[in-house]
């Protein structure tokens, strides 16, 4: 199977287009700009494809907004500080239960931060991305390749359920390159059919609201929402992880990548350590996590943030297992040898 070398914001971009994606809108943020840019590019050479760069973060994701009501695949993306600024508008598309993909290439923050690699948007993606009960399925994807498989993935959850889909990235894999395949992505977009579209009396109207002054129908639709979050929670979850670990090292995104190198390190040294990683952050893989941890004695959670996975992980274990922490913040990024440390710490205890 052929191969390029590419970006993973750009394979990111490619990837959407040849899902069916033909509407995008944003607005520049470093380090993602390169997938507005693509998507400038590349969008107006597709018959029927739309790039809109707003007039900033807000203005984008209300676009979508419109967008998806009108029945039509369609996605944004930003960094960390303007994925805050987008909130209100998830918030809308989840309330209007609108399809959408949002692409968030972390930085670190709060404010500002830096434009380096970053993981501390774990609780913005998982608990907090709007007001209002909601939850947003979201996936972390931990190489270019899952850039585009990903990518492809998030547009059918979307759709299957209805929502926005959140793809959880950080500034180091939006800006390194490795060889990717799209293989065979199947373009199967097709107009949303409670889109407000025009109806030419074929059909009743399509109503796109997320306004219920109505209490008891705000109560009804939100109990509805959520059953069909139980069924995402149910079907969509996933992780990657080895089986019968003493110690079991938590991470996800590019920390995983550098987690397995310290697992596979420690391996040689005789200690039986083991990698987690879940693929989805919500819905969190539990299931998965217990089989992972069915012979541990600890779980290490390595994250480039403070710790924002380590929550998820006690609860999804009851609190019966000892779980430490070890991260780095601020754009850098742990090495192999760190975690390494900490590991050989766990076994020695």
């Amino acid at each position: 199977m052929n191969k390029v070398l590419m970006k993973g914001n750009e394979a990111c971009a490619e990837a959407a287009i040849r899902a069916g994606c033909k509407s995008y809108f944003g607005y520049p943020i470093t380090p993602q700009n390169e997938i507005t840019a693509y998507m400038s590019k590349a969008l107006p050479k597709i018959d029927g494809g739309v790039f809109v760069q707003a007039e900033s973060e807000i203005g984008a994701i209300h676009m979508v907004y419109g967008c998806a009501g009108s029945g039509v695949r369609c996605m944004t993306s930003s960094s960390s500080p303007g994925i805050s600024l987008k909130s209100e508008g998830i918030s809308y598309l989840a309330g209007a239960d609108l399809p959408c993909v949002i692409v968030n290439v972390q930085r670190g923050g709060p404010g500002l931060g830096t434009i380096q690699p970053s993981q501390a948007d774990y609780f913005q993606a998982t608990k907090a991305i709007g007001h209002g009960d909601l939850k947003i399925p979201t996936l972390a994807p931990n190489s270019v390749q899952e850039m585009v498989d990903m990518t492809v993935k998030a547009f059918e959850i979307a759709e299957k359920y209805r929502t926005p889909v959140i793809i959880l990235a950080d500034g180091l894999l939006g800006q390194m390159m490795e060889p990717v395949s799209f293989g065979e992505i199947e373009n199967n977009a097709a107009q949303y059919p409670y889109g407000a579209y025009g109806h030419g009396n074929k059909r009743e109207r399509n109503i796109i609201n997320s306004l219920y002054l109505d209490p008891l129908k705000l109560e009804e639709k939100i109990n509805e929402r959520f059953e069909r979050y139980a069924k995402i929670a149910e079907t969509e979850a996933a992780a990657e992880y080895d089986k019968d670990a003493t110690i079991v090292v938590a991470a996800y995104g590019s920390t995983a990548r550098v987690a397995r190198s310290a697992v596979d390190k420690a391996r040689a040294e005789g200690i039986n350590a083991g990698l987690f990683r879940p693929q989805t952050l919500w819905p969190f893989p539990v299931k998965q996590l217990k089989e992972a941890t069915g012979n541990a004695k600890a779980v290490l959670v390595s994250e480039m943030s403070m710790g924002q996975m380590v929550d998820d992980v006690k609860m999804a274990l009851e609190f019966k297992l000892p779980v430490e922490f070890y991260g780095r913040q601020g754009g850098f990024v742990p090495n192999p040898d760190e975690i390494l440390k900490k590991i050989k710490e766990i076994s020695n205890n």
